[in-house]
């Protein structure tokens, strides 16, 4: 069996930036087990699995389809980046026709339009709630060490623990921060924490003028830092729109690699995420 694949890095248009997620539209379902022995082949932070929900459908005029995330070590329930890049795949490589794509997965119905030479997403919004820091001393001593923090906010149904750095900050203090992936998983084991966000207020008045900043670290998923994340920005979105005020904002998440997220937050309870993609990669895995 011959599998298409494409390595497609989203949230950026120069390669190697942005977040790389493999790709691989099927034209039937495999077995959860060859799923993630195929991510785990792949080893990036996502490899997304496209297939028909139609028999009648194939890739250039569907415009629904089944779309499935897994890690190097476990399925998620939802990746921004991952479903970025496979719409990029349907439009640019398999020329879809349709003005949006639908893609059905375990977070409901998610839709991805073409947006001048990027695409956007309609996705859930998750607001957080404001927590006790000492609930979480443990893994806020693991991410952050002893720098100071603001607030700490849960997001309970995406399992995302939200960390603000004090005003006070420099953007340095979060591009600098060494977080040892390891003692982070040991530091949080009850289940509650499946991800870490790090963030802090941007610098709106510099160009590009970036509202905040963010980086994630996820080694509960078998992911030490996800270079960029649209799920993650579901929570992040929605916590800064109220700080802030505002309901578009621009993003940046600061990994080595580094992205820029459009975000919009709508009245009916759901966000835009928007960004670019660059293709880096296309293939063919023989089983």
């Amino acid at each position: 069996m011959e599998i298409p694949v494409y390595t497609v890095d989203a949230f950026t248009n120069v390669p190697f930036k942005g977040n790389p997620a493999a790709i691989c539209p099927l034209m039937h379902e495999l077995s959860d087990e060859l799923y993630q022995k195929i991510a785990a082949e792949m080893n990036l932070s996502e490899t997304a699995f496209i297939t028909r929900i139609n028999p009648s459908d194939d890739f250039t005029t569907g415009s629904r389809f089944r779309l499935r995330w897994f890690t190097p070590t476990n399925e998620v329930n939802l990746c921004g980046h991952a479903t970025l890049a496979t719409a990029a795949v349907l439009f640019q490589y398999k020329k879809n026709v349709n003005p949006t794509l639908v893609f059905e997965t375990k977070s409901g119905d998610l839709a991805v339009a073409q947006l001048g030479e990027g695409y956007i997403m309609d996705f859930p919004l998750n607001p957080p709630t404001q927590e006790e820091p000492n609930e979480f001393n443990d893994v806020i001593k693991a991410a952050v060490g002893n720098h100071p923090i603001q607030a700490v906010y849960l997001s309970s149904n995406t399992k995302k623990l939200m960390i603000r750095l004090a005003d006070s900050c420099d953007r340095s203090v979060l591009t600098n921060l060494k977080v040892d992936p390891v003692a982070l998983q040991n530091s949080e084991r009850s289940g509650r924490v499946k991800s870490v966000l790090i963030t802090m207020k941007g610098s709106p008045d510099c160009q590009p003028g970036y509202d905040f900043y963010s980086r994630v670290f996820a080694p509960w998923n078998g992911i030490p830092e996800d270079p960029v994340t649209g799920s993650a920005h579901t929570v992040l979105g929605s916590y800064w729109s109220v700080q802030l005020g505002k309901k578009k904002m621009l993003a940046y998440q600061c990994s080595s690699r580094g992205g820029e997220l459009e975000l919009e937050v709508r009245d009916d309870g759901r966000i835009n995420i928007a960004g670019q993609t660059v293709t880096v990669l296309q293939g063919t895995i023989t089983l």
